[in-house]
């Protein structure tokens, strides 16, 4: 039996709702920023966000709808860009709402929300800390791809193991008739004479070979014979004395002898050269 324990962080299982934002003020893509930074929000930062920094100056995407960069009100889609340029010009952290699937989502309300937690560094580029999505005025973090891949890994083995034990209260084996797989229920399973009698009538398993001990075919003959005459072969090359290079020792001492006796002989000659001088 496999147990496998997956621990989850408090952010990967948390959650936070504040039903008296809701009831009061409602949730649309308006105000689901300030609904996110509310203070009692577990997975707000704890520094000071580039949101809150807006906020103070009175700028936001409810405001810009109703009062515009001008005085003139603008679309929701068109107040979302604006907030998303004054976001980039401000360094450090911030939450970013994702535009909808389709253009209606804009005006439309919506049970999913996604904000994006990033860090600025400057204009262009940015750093993913985390994703978030409020459903149904819930929101819960996205899991990470490990948190993921543990649960996966965890179904599955919860499955295999579950498999396994089904599959080992069917099979029974008999030393007559091999294993048996009894998938039904039913009241043979507790009657040993019922068992018996069943593995009688069942199909004995097949002799693959009904020869007497030592009886061989013609053709493991052949390849006996053939392996024999294969190890006759690596004896005698073994035995050579080319492959073992004992005529090339010999070769080389008579050269090596050859060399005193030259050298000797020298020797000889130029003793004689002095004697006669």
């Amino acid at each position: 039996v496999v147990v496998v324990v997956v621990v989850l962080s408090m952010s990967e299982t948390a959650s936070f709702v504040d039903p008296v934002f809701l009831a009061r003020f409602g949730l649309s893509r308006m105000n689901v920023l300030d609904y996110f930074l509310h203070p009692l929000n577990p997975f707000r930062a704890s520094v000071n966000t580039s949101n809150e920094v807006l906020a103070m100056q009175g700028t936001g995407i409810g405001t810009l709808m109703q009062f515009g960069v001008n005085g003139v009100p603008l679309s929701p889609q068109i107040a979302e860009e604006e907030y998303n340029i004054a976001l980039t010009k401000l360094n450090g952290e911030q939450y970013e709402l994702l535009p909808p699937a389709t253009p209606e989502g804009y005006t439309m309300p919506s049970p999913l929300y996604t904000i994006r937690h990033v860090v600025r560094t400057n204009p262009t580029t940015t750093k993913v800390l985390g994703i978030y999505y409020v459903l149904e005025g819930v929101i819960y973090k996205a899991p990470s791809v490990r948190a993921l891949m543990k649960a996966h890994v965890t179904r599955t083995l919860e499955g295999l193991s579950d498999a396994c034990d089904a599959l080992g209260k069917c099979a029974q084996y008999q030393p007559s008739t091999g294993y048996i797989w009894m998938f039904e229920d039913n009241e043979m399973a507790d009657d040993p004479i019922a068992m018996i009698q069943m593995w009688k009538g069942r199909k004995r398993r097949k002799i693959l070979d009904n020869r007497r001990p030592g009886e061989r075919t013609d053709a493991e003959e052949e390849g006996i014979r053939a392996s024999e005459a294969i190890d006759r072969i690596l004896v005698r090359l073994a035995k050579n004395p080319i492959v073992t290079g004992e005529k090339l020792r010999k070769l080389r001492k008579e050269k090596a002898k050859e060399g005193q006796d030259l050298k000797s002989d020298d020797a000889a000659s130029k003793a004689a050269k002095k004697e006669a001088s």
